[in-house]
């Protein structure tokens, strides 16, 4: 469903929607830190400001058609000690944080969500089923492996190395790439499956915690 569909529906997904692009890049930056690169701390991503990772088209392509991205935090593999494993590490980090947020979302529902809606209503309701859904699909979307997306990372460090050199130039045109499969639709081929895996386990969650 496009958020657009409906202006309250919008409303109520922009809290979600800050959350989620800003503590996936933080979670990239903070990973790559860990990991001994200061380069984002340095140019001040390692922040939860929203204002600090927003990236127009990511932002409108969330609106319009469901999934999107934030600007991309800087990297530099140079300081990685165990460039492979590092890679892999900072690239699965983003979707982590996504993931974390909607375990964390669903456990309060869970067990505190007749509380929540007797105090909010159906608004508050909606503000956390936004949040469960928006970070799965940021998730999902960013399991795809077409660069610049966190997937091509994940690829790129079990990629045996004399493939290595090929992939990276494919990288150039990849976020060309990525806009004519979503403006064609074919992304939801790969979008979909990935979602809806994430979608039911979320779900399963929801319905044996505590039962």
């Amino acid at each position: 469903m496009r958020l657009l569909d409906e202006p309250v529906n919008l409303l109520l997904s922009i809290p979600a929607l800050l959350w989620a692009i800003s503590f996936h890049e933080f979670c990239h930056g903070f990973a790559a830190k860990m990991v001994g690169d200061p380069t984002a701390e340095r140019q001040g991503r390692l922040s939860l400001n929203p204002l600090a990772h927003f990236d127009l088209v990511g932002t409108l392509m969330l609106l319009f058609v469901g999934f999107g991205w934030a600007k991309p935090v800087p990297i530099n593999t140079r300081y990685f000690r165990h460039p492979r494993r590092d890679i892999l590490i900072v690239s699965l980090a983003g979707v982590a944080g996504n993931l974390l947020t909607a375990a964390l979302t669903v456990f309060f529902l869970r067990f505190f969500g007749r509380a929540w809606v007797d105090l909010t209503g159906k608004a508050g309701f909606t503000v956390l089923w936004h949040m469960i859904r928006i970070n799965l699909g940021l998730a999902a979307f960013n399991l795809i492996p077409i660069p610049p997306l966190d997937g091509s990372r994940v690829i790129e460090a079990f990629l045996p190395y004399k493939y290595l050199y090929h992939y990276r130039w494919l990288e150039q045109y990849g976020m060309f790439i990525l806009l004519v499969l979503v403006a064609s639709g074919i992304i939801n081929l790969l979008f979909d499956p990935i979602f809806n895996v994430l979608w039911r386990l979320t779900m399963w969650q929801l319905l044996s915690i505590g039962s």
